[in-house]
């Protein structure tokens, strides 16, 4: 089975060899590697096309943010299932492509696990884990949902959903797994380890100003899909707590 992990970068040069080697180093044989690069103007698209990437496909052009990036991901990716790896992230272990694919192979249409944020410097110091649970549709309305760079979404699912909502510039990602997750009839799989080393320091939270404009547009896209409001927003923000004091799981 064909799996497209895309990766949207922007002068990403200090981190995207590790997000490359992440993939490379995968035991799953049949992985498509599709970054889109908004344009550097550093050494990402050189650090992309010299690395040992299992034949990555690049394409370097302005964009209207990372939604549009992503995108043009999804228009380019020819998988069964597709995900995100983000440019300053890595994939966890050598067999997290194999594992993912094979909870697609039997049957899964969504496909989700954990993530831990790393220092952004120190990317073997974890600072927190995202324990995402099991799915059920209810627990989106108490504001429950997996890390966006740990969803994998069988490809004609994603296409009958549509893409990213541009009109979202920091809660896109939170918008379409609402959409998705919401439909009946869709076989979602939790696969408890840890997916993906994510480095802090994201859009969504660089600043007071980010986060509140994070939470309008989180609150825009529960509205948008009739899954609740201000409640849900208040539990979605403070399932983040936790996170600080757990620790990941040993892996199997």
């Amino acid at each position: 089975m064909k799996i497209s992990i895309v990766t949207v970068s922007y002068n990403s040069a200090a981190t995207i060899a590790d997000t490359m080697r992440s993939i490379a180093g995968q035991s799953h044989p049949d992985i498509e590697h599709i970054v889109v690069d908004g344009g550097s103007k550093d050494d990402t698209v050189a650090i992309v096309k010299t690395a040992d990437s299992r034949g990555a496909r690049i394409v370097s052009e302005p964009d209207r943010g990372i939604y549009d990036a992503m995108n043009k991901g999804l228009l380019m990716a020819s998988g069964e299932f597709v995900g995100f790896l983000n440019a300053d992230d890595m994939l966890a272990s050598t067999d997290t492509v194999a594992r993912i694919a094979a909870e697609a192979s039997a049957g899964a249409d969504v496909v989700y696990g954990d993530l831990v944020y790393v220092h952004k410097d120190r990317p073997g110091d974890v600072i927190r884990y995202w324990n995402s649970g099991a799915f059920s549709r209810e627990r989106l309305r108490y504001g429950w949902m997996p890390p966006h760079p740990t969803l994998y979404v069988r490809r004609s699912v994603q296409q009958a959903l549509g893409n990213f909502d541009l009109r979202l510039r920091i809660a896109a990602d939170y918008d379409f797994m609402l959409r998705c997750l919401s439909q009946p009839g869709l076989h979602v799989r939790y696969l408890p380890r840890v997916l993906v080393r994510m480095r802090t320091g994201g859009a969504s939270n660089r600043s007071l100003k980010a986060l509140r404009n994070k939470s309008r547009e989180d609150l825009f896209a529960l509205r948008k899909n009739g899954i609740g409001g201000w409640m849900t927003l208040l539990c979605k923000n403070g399932r983040k707590l936790p996170q600080f004091f757990q620790r990941p799981r040993a892996q199997a």
